[in-house]
């Protein structure tokens, strides 16, 4: 009888020590799809962080560009710009009529 227990002994120790393989290998396994899934996932935050640069900076650059046309529309600016144009064609106006006296003292206005 004590060889047959022994026996029982050694099976069921035997059993346990092939179930535990079995379950560390399944484990070994399974930690490896789960660091190659870590893995992929870190590749694919690192492709959205990327691109979530290159949209910031796009943005940042678009912003600048509308403050700088912001600055050029602004009201006090384009009053400014009307009041030189004003001044340059006023200015125009003048030379224009200096040149009609000019030319007709001259007799270039096609009079003889």
């Amino acid at each position: 009888m004590d060889g047959s227990v022994d026996i029982k002994l050694l099976v069921t120790l035997g059993g346990i020590i092939v179930s535990m393989a079995g379950a560390a290998a399944v484990a070994k396994n399974q930690i490896q799809r789960l660091t190659e899934m870590i893995k992929d996932m870190e590749g694919r935050m690192r492709n959205f962080d990327g691109r979530a640069d290159k949209l910031e900076n796009t943005q940042s650059t678009t912003q600048q560009r509308l403050d700088v046309i912001a600055k050029m529309m602004s009201p006090e600016t384009m009053e400014r710009r009307a009041r030189e144009a004003a001044t340059v064609l006023a200015r125009l106006e003048v030379l224009e009529r200096t040149q009609h006296k000019i030319e007709n003292r001259v007799g270039l206005n096609g009079e003889k």
